[in-house]
């Protein structure tokens, strides 16, 4: 019963955070005519960063995001695929999302069932790093590579609709673009993603090895990864209406 309680509690929380983010999104996209038209100018390719330096809030990285969209940017070299897998997964925050992650899991003793106690959290918050490093790896670095598609995320912009914008952003979950331009399945991602499970299966317990936890493992990565285009997505509009940053001269 304690347990289905703490499950609950958790999709509440995680619901309720996914309707703020959203709700906010929506309200920032509502800007008058004038602020949309005030969007940053096309910056060369040659200025543009490849790999962008941005923290929505100052925190969270959003290294991934090619905030506009009426840029031309190059494509990534191999080198910078890597450092891109390297900058996003060594980072402060990362850490950080991966001792929440083993907390929650500590507090309800949830997958992966190490048990309860330090040494079960230790390794619930080594287990959460290997997931998020192997995952990145696979599906950022190698499968992006050898694959020639962009990791990067490219916004729509200010210019399409709430909605429009909204779909666009949960699409890229199976939608990504190539090297050269074009749009295709996003092989990179899901593979990456199916491969980082299946080596997980490799240091979690044997209670936490089998069909159903892998479905669900997967289930909570595409979900994740999904919601997790929002953000960037709708940044720079929140940024400039919440925090008066307007556009660069």
């Amino acid at each position: 019963m304690q347990r289905e309680v703490q499950h609950a509690w958790r999709t509440k929380v995680s619901v309720s955070v996914f309707l703020f983010l959203l709700s906010t999104a929506a309200l920032s996209s509502q800007t008058p005519g004038s602020d949309s038209a005030a969007a940053e100018p096309v910056v060369p390719s040659s200025q543009a960063p490849a790999i962008s330096d941005d923290r929505i809030f100052g925190v969270i990285p959003n290294f991934q995001t090619v905030s506009n969209p009426q840029q031309t940017i190059a494509p990534l070299t191999v080198k910078q695929k890597f450092q891109l897998f390297a900058k996003e997964t060594f980072d402060p925050f990362t850490g950080g999302a991966a001792l929440a992650g083993a907390a929650l899991s500590q507090a309800s003793n949830d997958a992966p069932k190490y048990g309860e106690g330090s040494g079960p959290y230790a390794e619930r918050f080594a287990a959460a790093v290997a997931d998020i490093t192997t995952q990145n790896f696979f599906a950022d670095a190698v499968m992006a590579s050898v694959l020639h598609e962009d990791p990067r995320y490219f916004r729509k912009g200010e210019e399409f609709g709430f909605w429009h914008r909204l779909g666009y952003s949960l699409s890229r979950v199976v939608v990504t673009r190539t090297d050269v331009g074009k749009e295709q399945f996003n092989y990179s991602g899901i593979m990456g993603m199916s491969l980082g499970i299946a080596l997980s299966n490799a240091y979690y317990p044997a209670s936490s090895v089998n069909g159903r936890e892998v479905a669900s493992r997967f289930g909570t990565s595409f979900v994740a990864s999904a919601l997790s285009n929002i953000l960037p997505e709708f940044w720079p509009d929140i940024r400039r209406k919440f925090f008066n940053h307007g556009p660069r001269p």
